[in-house]
């Protein structure tokens, strides 16, 4: 556990490396994942302004992560203009995830919702230069691979999307078997991604 949502926190902390995640809590005991925490990710702009984060972040594999003060960070802020422009564009990305889930959980299909999240987690790991690309696929030998460390097991999946583990696993069957995607060993790799971007609705 990184940090607890009813706790205070004068710190702001950073993930330096590791999957974690977001996490709202509901009263029958389930959960709901709102985001996916990598690599130089905030675990939330909100803690640039205010104690309390309102969701608990916990690792979903080992995560190293340092802590920064937060009345340090707002006087660098305040003094270093530029910084703050390179910070807008973290609270804007947040609040685009934030927006996209809204949509996701409340009008798009199981095989939508799924789709969406890897490809937005393999863009995500892209930019960081955290993915692989592979040899030129069957489907499409004009198409590239995409490889990228997938530790999300079934559950993960389900909390993140509002589905069963059960329904996780029928959709992901499925997409194995029309050559979309192959997972092994803590590993994703993207087979078709034109396609896989058809599904996902995703130009």
């Amino acid at each position: 556990m990184i940090c607890r949502g009813e706790d205070l926190h004068d710190a702001v902390p950073v993930i330096c490396s590791g999957w974690a995640a977001s996490v709202a809590m509901l009263s029958d005991g389930s959960r709901q994942i709102l985001s996916f925490l990598l690599s130089g990710d905030l675990v939330s702009t909100a803690f640039l302004f205010e104690p309390r984060p309102h969701c608990l972040v916990e690792a979903v594999t080992e995560v190293d992560y340092r802590i920064f003060r937060r009345s340090e960070l707002q006087s660098v802020l305040l003094e270093l203009p530029d910084l703050f422009d390179k910070l807008s564009p973290l609270w804007s990305e947040e609040k685009g995830r934030a927006d996209r889930l809204i949509v996701d959980l409340g009008r798009r299909t199981a095989d939508e919702r799924i789709a969406r999240l890897i490809l937005e987690l393999a863009d995500r790991l892209a930019r960081r230069g955290m993915t692989r690309a592979k040899s030129p696929t069957a489907i499409d030998k004009s198409a590239t691979a995409i490889e990228m460390d997938f530790p999300l097991r079934q559950h993960h999946i389900a909390d993140a999307t509002g589905l069963t583990p059960v329904h996780v696993s029928k959709v992901l069957s499925a997409f194995r078997r029309d050559g979309l995607i192959n997972i092994s060993d803590r590993a994703l790799t993207i087979l078709d991604p034109a396609g896989f971007r058809r599904v996902a609705h995703m130009r």
